[in-house]
């Protein structure tokens, strides 16, 4: 009886060496899945980025990587979706900074209102000094830096008030990103903020539950968002740009080749995802018009006001936004200067 007690232990340690192999095996010859996942619509420049991505990662790698894509929130809201990019469940996620920020709280500083002057500013900022900052910032919390995205800078939408100057928003219940620095913001602005995941926008604004929203204008039409607002402010307070987040624990267990595929995107893809979502913006704001809403400009005074309003809200999100949120401010106003 011991001598088959034995001979049954060897044979599962040779069985279980075998099924070691063969995943190992499996691993290397069958395809990859890669599950993307953003709460961008389909029908817009995000999609089109996307689906560009998705052609390009399924070529490199020679189909080795089948990627799967999941538009509109189907698979939950930002901070859900980051939350799984983290856990490994989907392995990449098409966020907003300011949702990434849910679990790297330094990422707060970039959504910071007023940080950037225009987009080649951001754009230059984010590219050299932000993203090689990036890699430790990610990986501590589960993620791989893949690559920038853009939302653009978010203005003022409102249903009955118009707002034009900064005491306009002043008791106003205004959705606001589930985000530090919007949250602060709209306090600074005596607003009253009301934190709203983007897939519950539009019945709360059509059932009055908030007086307005703040957004880019694409955003809001690929949301019909705009059309339960009467007014829009082109205050542009917020420049906030888009991030692809690659699940660590996924990343990690790719071969090397497949890891430069998934990482080593290159800067002309970024920038032509910029610009798709650019380019629209003056067509968008002719739209909103056409569509019956009333587009208010600033003036340099008027903006000046919103600006000083806006900036106070800065040390409070700096608070509350981890070690290095001071450090990547820092950093990022030394290299403005220069």
């Amino acid at each position: 009886m011991r001598k088959l007690s034995v001979s049954l232990t060897v044979l599962t340690t040779v069985l279980s060496a075998w099924a070691v192999l063969d995943r190992s095996t499996a691993s290397a010859d069958d395809p990859v899945t890669l599950k993307i996942a953003t709460i961008a619509p389909e029908g817009t420049p995000w999609e089109k980025q996307l689906k560009q991505l998705k052609q390009r990662y399924e070529a490199e790698s020679g189909g080795r990587i089948r990627v799967k894509l999941f538009f509109g929130g189907s698979l939950g809201g930002e901070k859900a979706l980051v939350r799984r990019c983290a856990q490994g469940t989907i392995q990449m996620a098409g966020v907003s900074t300011g949702a990434a920020a849910s679990l790297i709280p330094e990422l707060n500083t970039l959504e910071l209102p007023y940080l950037f002057r225009d987009a080649a500013e951001a754009d230059r900022l984010l590219d050299e000094v932000v993203k090689p900052r990036m890699a430790k910032l990610l990986a501590d919390k589960g993620f791989i830096f893949g690559l920038w995205a853009e939302n653009g800078f978010r203005s003022f939408f409102t249903k009955g008030h118009a707002i034009k100057s900064a005491a306009d928003l002043r008791g106003l219940r205004m959705r606001s990103q589930e985000s530090i620095p919007h949250l602060n913001m709209y306090t600074a602005f005596g607003a009253s903020p009301q934190p709203i995941d983007a897939t519950n926008v539009l019945t709360s604004l059509q059932t009055g539950v908030v007086d307005g929203f703040d957004n880019t204008p694409i955003f809001a039409f690929a949301t019909s968002w705009y059309q339960a607002a009467q007014h829009v402010t082109l205050s542009e307070h917020i420049y906030q740009p888009g991030l692809i987040l690659i699940s660590k624990q996924w990343y990690d267990s790719l071969p090397a080749d497949l890891q430069r595929v998934v990482a080593d995107v290159p800067a002309e893809f970024v920038q032509q995802g910029r610009q798709g979502v650019r380019s629209l913006e003056p067509l968008l704001v002719k739209n909103l018009a056409k569509a019956g809403l009333t587009v208010h400009r600033l003036d340099a005074a008027q903006r000046a006001e919103f600006e000083r309003v806006a900036r106070t809200s800065w040390e409070g999100t700096l608070a509350k936004s981890g070690r290095g949120a001071r450090a990547l401010l820092k950093a990022i106003e030394a290299a403005r200067r220069h």
